[in-house]
């Protein structure tokens, strides 16, 4: 499938400035030096950068927007309810000193193009994954090499047929049926009058766009110059919410096939990665959810929120690099299906 567009990284995510100034994840060690069970991780300011390029792809008959940066082994960024490759604009440069990153706005999210047709169940948004990945020419390719994801990756590996993972997943926060966060506000969703009321309503209510962005945060002082804006931008786009509220109509439903698709996925290394200030998926479901893994590590980030990759970028790419570097040190393992 051909490339539609490509454009510079722009204004719409700026590179990630903290109060003691750049800062930036090196390289990870060569795979001699993790052999020799020896990872090392450095810090080098004097580095610029990979600089993403903005490209467009057709998916299913459907416009998709990507961010591409990096070279090396893939790594794929998925994104969750609402959000879309925004999320990851502070991570993107720093792990892709060490990959080629791909961060999608899946269809119907970000500012890829929205279909009213669009089945919004997880095992769909699964099939879209897996024709992205198809359509960027990675294929198995990309499925069999490391993936770093957010809350969408749970849905990737459901119901898609001739899948082989290779390598590790990362979970960022991922919603699971172990949380009890959100319930209620959830149950309200599904309510008939509620989902045809909310997108009418909530669309023109920039403030309300402000204080769920400031839910995701731990400690909102965090907030970057120019995320409100950022995500205010998709959100006025015809059928947005009407898309979130679709999802939230089949998040039951979703939640029962997560858990009976575990034990599939359950030979995976994985990271979990939480804050300990998540208002928005229970920190406390990630003991549940890692006993559904043979290999699990979890990585709480003390005063981060619902998005640690965005409110501590680079604590979160020091885990998640070491993490690759354990798990590609350790010898080759056989690959499994998962269908």
């Amino acid at each position: 499938m051909a490339n539609l567009e490509i454009k510079k990284w722009g204004a719409e995510a700026p590179l990630y400035r903290s109060d003691r100034g750049d800062i930036w994840l090196d390289r990870i060690v060569s795979r001699e030096e993790k052999l020799s069970h020896f990872v090392k991780i450095v810090s080098n300011q004097s580095c610029s950068p990979p600089e993403p390029e903005e490209v467009w792809v057709r998916v299913n008959g459907l416009n998709v927007r990507f961010w591409r940066a990096g070279t090396g082994p893939p790594l794929v960024l998925l994104h969750g309810l609402l959000g879309y490759s925004f999320s990851w604009r502070h991570a993107i440069p720093m792990l892709a000193r060490n990959a080629t990153v791909f961060a999608p706005d899946m269809p119907g999210a970000g500012l890829s193009e929205c279909d009213s047709s669009l089945d919004c169940r997880f095992s769909s948004a699964a099939t879209r994954a897996l024709a992205f990945l198809d359509g960027e020419g990675k294929g198995k390719e990309t499925a069999d090499k490391t993936r770093g994801t957010d809350e969408e990756i749970l849905k990737l590996f459901y119901d898609l047929e001739e899948l082989s993972v290779k390598e590790a997943e990362v979970l960022a926060a991922p919603a699971n049926p172990w949380s009890r966060h959100g319930r209620k506000r959830l149950k309200l969703l599904q309510h008939p009058a509620i989902a045809y009321a909310f997108p009418k309503f909530a669309r023109p209510l920039r403030i309300l766009h402000s204080y769920f962005v400031r839910r995701m945060y731990g400690d909102p002082r965090r907030i970057t110059s120019g995320t409100f804006e950022g995500y205010a931008r998709p959100l006025g786009l015809p059928g947005r919410f009407e898309h979130a509220v679709k999802i939230v109509k089949t998040w039951s439903e979703g939640m029962r096939d997560l858990e009976a698709a575990l034990p599939r996925i359950a030979h995976i290394p994985t990271l979990l990665v939480w804050g300990s200030k998540d208002h928005v998926v229970d920190p406390g479901s990630a003991e549940r959810l890692g006993q559904h893994f043979k290999d699990v590590r979890l990585e709480v980030i003390p005063g981060a929120g619902h998005l640690p990759q965005e409110e501590c970028p680079q604590e979160f790419c020091r885990i998640v690099a070491d993490f690759l570097a354990r798990v590609s040190s350790q010898p080759a393992r056989t690959t499994r299906e998962v269908t």
